[in-house]
């Protein structure tokens, strides 16, 4: 390769292979390393079995010495020439293999058919339209994390809610129509009263009753009141009032007629 053509920027390369050259040619000199470590035990193996057959002839011979500084330069020297030859061969393939010309009108394929001749407001538009994006994204995943909340939420309001349910179970639904009627009583009784008007301490009409007496026993208004109740309610007339043309009562026709004369003079 001529000097000239110098190689393209390190990235363009592992871009395209999808893989860096560089971790190629390294698992390629750990696998040469590893076959000199290899033939290092392989000597080791073959020179102890020669020094004892050695041994054998030459008795005062000190073995373990010279074998193992034999062992030692023939790693040195394999290991030395092995990084000497593949030093120059990571150099070259960087230059050779993995370099690319910068004259080359090379086209990577996932920018294909793309136009990369945009405009700076077209590119800035378009960016703006990216943060949009991501915007939205974003207010997506929060709508995400609120919706499973208010699930957790709804699915424990069902659950209590079923609780409550399971004890009120043993209400029959004849039951529940009384309780029902019941409720709309209450409902008329409540409308009832809201209509009536308020009472007025000042006005001499309105009763009051005074500590330590009977209904009967604080006024002619009082005993009017007192009657017509026990009238309404269809119960006896108990106690004694003596009240202007009253005398002595002894059936409700008779109070009735009293009553009558009573508001009538009154």
């Amino acid at each position: 390769m001529s000097q000239q053509s110098q190689p393209t920027s390190t990235v363009l390369v592992p871009e395209l292979l999808s893989f860096s050259p560089h971790f190629l040619l390294d698992d390629t000199i750990n696998i040469a390393n590893d076959g000199v470590g290899r033939a290092v035990d392989a000597m080791e193996d073959f020179l102890n079995r020669w020094a004892e057959t050695r041994l054998q002839h030459v008795p005062d011979w000190d073995a373990d010495k010279e074998l193992e500084q034999g062992l030692v330069s023939f790693q040195t020297l394999l290991e030395f020439h092995t990084d000497i030859a593949f030093d120059f061969f990571e150099a070259w393939s960087l230059r050779n293999i993995f370099a690319l010309p910068p004259d080359l009108p090379l086209v990577a394929p996932h920018h294909a058919r793309l136009d990369l001749d945009h405009q700076p407001e077209k590119e800035a538009e378009l960016l703006a339209e990216i943060d949009e994006l991501r915007r939205k994204i974003e207010i997506q995943k929060h709508l995400k994390r609120l919706l499973a909340r208010a699930a957790r939420t709804s699915k424990r309001h069902a659950k209590q809610a079923q609780e409550r349910l399971g004890r009120l179970s043993f209400i029959q639904p004849d039951q529940l129509r009384a309780l029902q009627a019941l409720a709309n009583d209450f409902s008329t009784l409540y409308t009832t009263i809201s209509t009536l008007p308020l009472l007025d301490p000042t006005n001499p009409d309105v009763l009051v009753p005074e500590p330590g007496k009977r209904q009967w026993e604080i006024g002619k208004a009082g005993y009017l009141s007192w009657a017509r109740a026990q009238l309404i309610q269809g119960g006896p007339l108990q106690g004694s009032a003596s009240v202007d043309k009253v005398s002595v009562v002894t059936s409700k026709d008779d109070v009735a007629a009293a009553l009558h004369t009573l508001e009538r003079d009154g």
